[in-house]
């Protein structure tokens, strides 16, 4: 049932390019005109360095118990970068897509944004509340990575789905 509007996103979100185009011609513009497009394209791969030294110092400190303060200091990096970007995100979506989250395109990406979140957010609650060992701490740290390469991967898959549909549409108008 679609009431003034509202789709179902397990239906709605699920295949975005069965037939659907990812954006309006509108909504492309917006998204090619706005300053919060270079930005995430900015804070993707900053975070995803920041993830990949991160994870090798968290690796580092759970088989050889050395450099635990620095790989607490690259987990806090690396949520900061998280929070950035997903701040950043939210406002590229109500620019691209009138929705602060959630918009139709980036439903389940978003969803999953959550629990990329909440993870790196548990971390943080355990970490300055002093709750379970550094080895507890950091486990969940790297499952919230974890959830990042996953999210990570469908966020990679939706900008080849637009590139797609992208040329295409260049295709048809030439």
């Amino acid at each position: 049932m679609e009431a003034q509007g509202w789709r179902n996103p397990r239906t709605a979100a699920a295949a975005p390019d069965a037939g659907r185009p990812l954006y309006t011609a509108e909504q492309r513009q917006r998204r090619d005109e706005s300053v919060w497009t270079l930005i995430q394209g900015i804070l993707a791969p900053v975070q995803f360095v920041i993830f990949l030294i991160s994870a090798f110092l968290v690796c580092r400190f759970l088989l050889t118990g050395d450099g635990r303060e620095a790989a607490e200091l690259s987990i806090l990096a690396k949520t900061g970068a998280l929070y950035a970007i997903m701040v950043t995100g939210s406002i590229w979506e109500k620019v691209v897509f009138d929705a602060w989250l959630f918009a139709r395109p980036f439903f389940w990406e978003d969803v999953f944004s959550m629990a990329v979140l909440a993870l790196h957010t548990a971390y943080l609650v355990m970490l300055f509340g002093g709750h379970g060992t550094p080895q507890q701490q950091m486990a969940v740290a790297l499952a919230g990575y974890a959830a990042y390469v996953v999210n990570a991967g469908q966020f990679l898959w939706k900008l080849r789905v637009a590139r797609l549909q992208g040329a295409r549409g260049m295709a048809v108008a030439a």
